[in-house]
């Protein structure tokens, strides 16, 4: 395929993964004061770890008033809750726009694999952003809140709040995809898993970096809580690159 071809087919792909978006935000929108229910629930709950019995603790709390300062910003905050929600439920559309972009320049055998790529791909985002919602949020909301503030009344803008965890849920189901990105790497042979398993030092102290700045909070736990699924996620990635090296030994 010439360059114009290559663009055209990436524009179609584009339109389509746009397409999946606009009909699911449609439907979504719908819905949107529900999901901005559930979006206080790290609002609302307190998370504890004690290393006696139970040692993970849930505790639900009254949560602290959300306001808004301007005419329009309910409404964009159930636009932007909307639109979130709407892109992580198409990802499987966007995602299959993805390999069949790219599937032209693999061999037919690894073409096969589109299924186990998507349901893996969309599976993983889901996971990270999971996790953010119900273990990371309600951490570092509660830090903060309670952080030297026994003389402060918070009052939350619903704008700042949204956005606030809108945008952690996204950073966590993106960096839940290492896995994938690896596996492509090593299939590709742009690396090699006996490389990654050297550069692991500096990939545990990346971890810690990354965990640092996406992090909402300054302190060592809740940077632990992300740095270590990256660090697990990049020993698994690691593991399938093993196993996709030994089968081209083999074949």
């Amino acid at each position: 395929m010439s360059l114009t071809e290559h663009l055209s087919e990436l524009r179609g792909r584009i339109l389509k993964s746009l397409a999946a978006l606009s009909i699911a935000f449609v439907l979504i929108f719908n819905y949107s004061e529900i999901l901005f229910k559930l979006l206080t629930f790290p609002l609302s709950t307190e998370l504890a770890i004690s290393l006696s019995k139970p040692y993970f603790l849930v505790k639900h709390k009254t949560a602290p008033p959300l306001v808004f300062f301007a005419v329009g910003e309910a409404f964009w905050m159930h636009l932007k809750i909307s639109f979130v929600t709407a892109l992580i439920a198409s990802l499987p559309v966007i995602f299959y726009q993805l390999w069949s972009f790219i599937a032209p320049g693999l061999h037919p055998k690894e073409k096969k694999y589109v299924v186990p790529f998507v349901f893996f791909a969309t599976f993983l985002f889901l996971l990270g952003s999971l996790f953010c919602f119900a273990i990371v949020l309600p951490f570092a909301i509660t830090f903060l809140l309670g952080y030297k503030t026994a003389a402060f009344t918070p009052m939350l803008s619903i704008e700042k709040y949204v956005d606030f965890c809108l945008k952690f849920i996204l950073a966590f189901g993106g960096i839940f995809e290492l896995p994938l990105v690896i596996i492509f790497l090593a299939r590709f042979g742009i690396v090699s898993p006996q490389t990654l398993a050297k550069q692991r030092k500096y990939a545990v102290l990346f971890s810690f970096i990354a965990a640092a700045v996406l992090t909402p909070t300054p302190d060592a736990f809740n940077q632990t809580l992300m740095a270590v699924p990256i660090i697990i996620l990049y020993e698994i990635g690691i593991l399938v690159a093993r196993i996709i090296y030994r089968k081209r030994a083999n074949g």
